[in-house]
C-alpha cells in the first residue's frame, strides 16, 4: 500500500499535463486589441474601357468620398461658405452655436462668434468676393420646423471674423440667405422668412448700398409672406454687367397651412 500511495503524486502530475496540454483544452490566447482603422484615400476606379474612362473624367466627384470633418460641439449646420483664394479657409454657422471658421480644410475649427452676438442660430453666411475680410451673417436658421431659434437681424466682420458689429434688421428674426454683390462689398442682399408664428413687416428681400449703414426692401408681398430662397444671376448684356437677383417667397406654415407659396420665383433687377 505504501508503494501505491507514493506513485500517486507521479499519476496525478501526469493526468494533469495531458487535462491542459491536450489540444482539445488548449487555451485560447488572449486577442489583439482592435483600433479604428485609419482613414482611407478615395479608391483609384478600375478603367474597364475607353468609354468608361471618359465617363469618369466628365464626373470627377465620383472619385471622391465624404468624411466627418467636425468640429463636434458645433451642432447642425445650414449655412456653410468658403472662400475661391484661399481653398483652406472656410465659414459655418451652427443653429445654435454661431459661426466658426478653419483655416486648414476641417482639421481645426474655432469659434469666432463668442463675445459679439447676442443670439447663436445662424441662418446664412456670405464672403464677399471681392474682399474676402468682409463677412456678412444672417441671424435666424432657415431650417423652418416646430422647434426653432430665432435671430437678431445681420452681423458683420471687416477683419475676417475677429470682430463683428450688428447692422440692423433686428425684428427679421429667420434669415434664410445672405449675398454681397460680385464687385462692390458694400452692396448687400438680405432675404428673411421673418416671425414664424405671425405676421411681421420686417420680411421680404432687403438691400444696402452703404455695408449695412441703412436698408431698403426691395421686395415684399405682404406681412405674412417670407422669402426662402435668393440668388444672384451675373449677366453679361452689350455695355456694362448686370446682376439680377432671383428669390422664391413661401408664407410659413404657421400662418396658413392651405396657402401655396406664390409662383414664378421674382426677380430684380
Amino acid at each position: 500500500m505504501s508503494k501505491m500511495y507514493s506513485k500517486s503524486p507521479a499519476i496525478l502530475a501526469v493526468l494533469f499535463s495531458l487535462i491542459f496540454f491536450v489540444p482539445g483544452y488548449a487555451q485560447t490566447p488572449t486577442p489583439t486589441p482592435r483600433f479604428a482603422p485609419s482613414p482611407e484615400t478615395s479608391p483609384t476606379p478600375k478603367i474597364a474601357s475607353i468609354a468608361v474612362a471618359a465617363q469618369k473624367k466628365n464626373e470627377p466627384l465620383k472619385n471622391f468620398q465624404y468624411r466627418l470633418i467636425g468640429p463636434f460641439r458645433g451642432g447642425r449646420v445650414s449655412a456653410v461658405e468658403g472662400i475661391t483664394t484661399q481653398p483652406n479657409v472656410y465659414y459655418f454657422g451652427a443653429t445654435g452655436g454661431g459661426v466658426w471658421k478653419t483655416i486648414d480644410g476641417g482639421v481645426n475649427w474655432q469659434n469666432i462668434s463668442d463675445g459679439f452676438f447676442k443670439t447663436g442660430s445662424v441662418g446664412a453666411i456670405d464672403v464677399a468676393d471681392s474682399d474676402p475680410n468682409i463677412i456678412y451673417v444672417g441671424m435666424g436658421e432657415q431650417t423652418l420646423r416646430g422647434n426653432v431659434s430665432s435671430g437678431d437681424g445681420v452681423y458683420k466682420s471687416i477683419d475676417a471674423g475677429k470682430t463683428w458689429k450688428n447692422i440692423g434688421l433686428s425684428d427679421t428674426q429667420q434669415i434664410s440667405r445672405v449675398r454681397v454683390h460680385p464687385k462692390n462689398p458694400d452692396i448687400v442682399y438680405v432675404a428673411a422668412i421673418g416671425h414664424l408664428w405671425g405676421k411681421n413687416e420686417q420680411r421680404g428681400i432687403f438691400r444696402s448700398k452703404d455695408g449695412g449703414k441703412t436698408w431698403e426692401k426691395i421686395l415684399y408681398r405682404n406681412n405674412e409672406t417670407g422669402e426662402t430662397v435668393m440668388f444672384i444671376l451675373p449677366r453679361t448684356p452689350v455695355g456694362k454687367p448686370l446682376f439680377r437677383v432671383i428669390s422664391v417667397q413661401v408664407s410659413p406654415p404657421s400662418i396658413d397651412l392651405n396657402k401655396p407659396p406664390p409662383s414664378p420665383p421674382l426677380s430684380i433687377r
